[in-house]
């Protein structure tokens, strides 16, 4: 207990003296939100990674899907690194550091004002962000009270005013600065524990050729008849293990607080640094966190599903691991947790500040005056988070859960299409973006309410998700079509920055022989 509780108050400590330190970066709303724009590649790469994944995915995530999937529910850890880094970096990264700087956006709702000349698709994206990014932070503790309960037999309600208070102090002292500088040690955390935990839970199973042949051997006729389905390639059910992967891995696309890391990208070689570390990262944080859960069936004779739930799949695994592995699997998936709450509060208050209250609720908002707001309303997000946790845990409201489960469908969905085609397509018009926001969010609303109602496949919040981040990419571009072309003048401010010349070392391009 000495160890565990040494390891929490100089972790806690790090992660405040880094907010106070980063003071003078947070005097502006570029700063404050942005860090300046000019955050080298490693914190980037860690703020991405880390702002990626969260408790949600090392306890719940990991153990749901291991549990259905077995060892194939790694693919989506590697989905998560090949197309939700690597390409989401190669694609987004370059495109939406020039034109977010060029039409001065901080935040995605005021890209799309800019971008489609529409104050109102502005509103939209903020009231969109705000409903659903408020359940998702709340769903970020969801994975700390049995952890903790394992650790310490603290209360979780105490667990997670503690979080959330230690969090919102560096976030609201820094800003983003001291969120990005915080991720990266939180990331250095999250890499040596996987890899700690993962050695540790293999050994307690005689090694990976017993563990693998351990899980051959497990066998469920209600999921599949088929022998060594759970030690297999694809595993029991490759189709919504498909839609597995691309919900959380296509999501990142359009997700605010994924994309806005973009926005603070420091220079060319940055990008290219960027995109090779937060990749790996993936690859050992995501994989390695998928890879463990699959082989939580060697524990089905401790784990009750229908009674605990697949949340108590994870813990039980690591139930037995010596006091310091415990103390570290504590920091990791408190350093998941409060990086990506750090994200989201930041993002939720610069898009409550920045495109709704500035200028309409508050005529005369300077810049000292829009991050005395920002920090004022991330109290009140990190409150409203910590609320609907403890009433989720108490009352168990099913509705809450449902709404966390479709808030990544119902972002990315709504604003991935408009968002990469924005970048790119000249062609894309305001009418196709109100249809992606207009039809994401009333499908996934819909997927809570009627879900009896839809298809099979599609009853699932996770292939719904998956299905309207893919509807969007077909309908932007054929709505754009057959409805009237997009203002002119608009569309060529915007993409005239990739028209602007400018001098670069020789290092980076060969000069032209004419």
């Amino acid at each position: 207990m000495a160890i565990k509780l040494i390891l929490l108050v100089v972790f806690f400590s790090v992660m405040v003296g880094i907010g106070f330190y980063c003071r003078k970066h947070a005097t502006d709303v570029n700063g404050f939100v942005l860090g300046g724009r000019s955050v080298g590649p490693w914190l980037t790469a860690f703020a991405y990674g880390t702002s990626y994944f969260s408790a949600v995915i090392f306890v719940g995530y990991a153990g749901q899907f291991g549990w259905k999937y077995g060892l194939a529910s790694t693919w989506v850890g590697l989905g998560n690194a090949f197309l939700g880094c690597l390409l989401a970096w190669v694609v987004l990264g370059r495109r939406t550091r020039i034109m977010t700087q060029h039409l001065n956006s901080a935040t995605m709702p005021q890209f799309f004002e800019a971008r489609y000349g529409s104050n109102s698709l502005k509103i939209a994206a903020s009231v969109i962000t705000f409903i659903f990014l408020i359940p998702y932070t709340a769903s970020l503790y969801n994975g700390l009270s049995r952890l903790f309960g394992m650790a310490f037999n603290i209360d979780y309600t105490v667990c997670v005013i503690a979080m959330a208070v230690l969090t919102g102090i560096y976030v609201i002292a820094g800003g983003y600065m001291a969120t990005a500088i915080n991720d990266f040690i939180q990331g250095i955390i999250m890499l040596i524990g996987i890899c700690a935990v993962i050695a540790a839970v293999l050994k307690s199973q005689g090694g990976f050729l017993a563990a693998i042949d351990g899980l051959a051997r497990i066998s469920d006729e209600t999921v599949s008849t088929t022998p060594g389905v759970f030690a297999s390639f694809f595993g029991p059910d490759p189709i919504n293990l498909f839609g597995v992967v691309i919900l959380t891995s296509l999501g990142t696309w359009g997700l605010p607080q994924m994309v806005q890391k973009f926005y603070a990208i420091k220079s060319e070689k940055s990008i290219a640094t960027g995109t090779i570390v937060s990749t790996v990262f993936a690859i050992v944080v995501a994989g390695g966190c998928y890879f463990l859960g699959g082989f939580g069936r060697l524990f089905s004779d401790k784990i009750d599903i229908a009674a605990n739930g697949y949340d108590s799949v994870v813990p039980t695994m690591l139930s037995g691991l010596p006091d310091l592995l415990i103390a570290v699997v504590v920091i990791l998936v408190l350093s998941a947790s409060m990086s990506t709450l750090s994200s989201l509060v930041l993002t939720s208050s610069s898009t409550l500040t920045l495109d709704l209250l500035k200028g309409r609720v508050v005529k005369e908002m300077d810049e000292d005056k829009q991050v005395k707001i920002m920090r004022g309303l991330i109290v009140v997000f990190v409150a409203i988070s910590v609320v609907i946790a403890i009433i989720q845990y108490r009352s168990n409201v099913t509705f809450i859960a449902q709404l966390m489960g479709v808030s990544w469908g119902a972002l990315a969905g709504a604003f991935l299409a408009p968002f990469l085609y924005g970048l790119y397509w000249k062609g894309a018009s305001r009418i196709a973006v109100w249809f992606s926001f207009i039809f994401s969010t009333v499908v996934m609303l819909a997927n809570i309410f009627v879900r009896s109602s839809f298809p099979t496949l599609l009853q699932s919040p996770i292939n719904c998700g998956a299905f309207c981040m893919i509807a969007g990419l077909v309908l932007v571009p054929v709505i754009s079509l057959i409805t009237p072309k997009p203002d002119k003048a608009v569309v060529d401010n915007a993409f005239a920055c990739y028209e602007e010349k400018v001098l670069v070392h020789r290092t980076t391009a060969l000069e032209d022989e004419a």
